[in-house]
């Protein structure tokens, strides 16, 4: 029987992987343990987690005593985490998920891994009702922006003063920003991640594109873009044409792709 909205389902899931605890959090799940939960409170923000859910340590060096504790009927992991399955298995099942592919959208992916969760841990019901919710948001954001339809930007991240991370067609940001009837201003190549490391130079090739900051931003570029000839020469810097958003999850699932529609949404309406 599926349980229903605000019913804990039973299954006790502990999450490796921040795509699918953001789902398992967004559905209802009964989530007793998570990786770095400190940094995915700076850096994916929402669902927030429970107090109450037990704090892994780093995906590189999980505490297994801790996840021991939590004793979880389900661990949700991901294929950057194969190297520890091994160990993950002799504690509870592990089903990994893959959203994040080389040269494709993540989304639909990530529409099936909430499914899937909601099916093994018995919440069904919720796991279709986020994904009408997100369609929804995505939706309505849509309206929000449209005088602005057909524009171009480039999102990114800042490493440092002269190092950039841009958001290709295959990442979730990419995704979102073509629902939005925006137009992703970088046709280049992305590695693995979705993105593309890029220096000012390749920045500027975009052209007159808009520019969307995700946070964070390193203190060093904060201190030293505005005094750069480079940073200040590109179009959408001399014409005021930079948004900056609050951090939104990289390689994020249904939530983030909610979350970055409503942050586009206020930043460009």
């Amino acid at each position: 029987m599926t349980a229903r909205a605000g019913e804990p389902s039973g299954v006790r899931v502990a999450a490796i992987d921040w795509a699918m605890l953001e789902t398992a959090l967004a559905i209802g799940a009964e989530v007793v343990a998570a990786a770095e939960l400190r940094l995915y409170r700076q850096m994916v923000v929402e669902p927030v987690p429970s107090p109450e859910i037990a704090d892994l340590g780093l995906r590189g060096s999980l505490n297994y005593e801790a996840l021991l504790r939590a004793a979880p009927d389900l661990i949700l992991s991901a294929p950057w985490y194969v190297k520890y399955e091994a160990n993950l298995n002799r504690i509870a099942p592990v089903r990994s998920f893959r959203i994040d592919q080389r040269g494709r959208s993540p989304y639909e992916p990530a529409v099936a891994a909430a499914r899937e969760l909601g099916r093994l841990t018995g919440r069904e019901e919720a796991a279709e009702d986020l994904v009408l919710a997100v369609a929804a948001e995505i939706d309505a954001q849509r309206e929000r922006v449209a005088l602005r339809r057909g524009e171009a930007f480039s999102i990114i991240n800042i490493g440092d003063p002269r190092h950039f991370r841009v958001f290709g067609a295959d990442s979730m940001h990419g995704h979102v920003l073509d629902r939005l009837g925006l137009r992703n201003a970088w046709a280049g190549q992305t590695r693995y991640s979705a993105q593309a490391p890029v220096d000012l130079v390749a920045l500027a090739s975009a052209g007159d594109a808009g520019i969307i900051i995700v946070r964070p931003i390193p203190f060093d570029a904060l201190r030293v873009l505005p005094e750069s000839p480079l940073w200040n020469a590109l179009p959408a810097v001399e014409q005021g044409r930079v948004h900056v958003i609050d951090p939104v999850n990289p390689f994020g699932g249904l939530p983030t792709a909610r979350r970055l529609a409503r942050l586009l949404g206020n930043a460009l309406a």
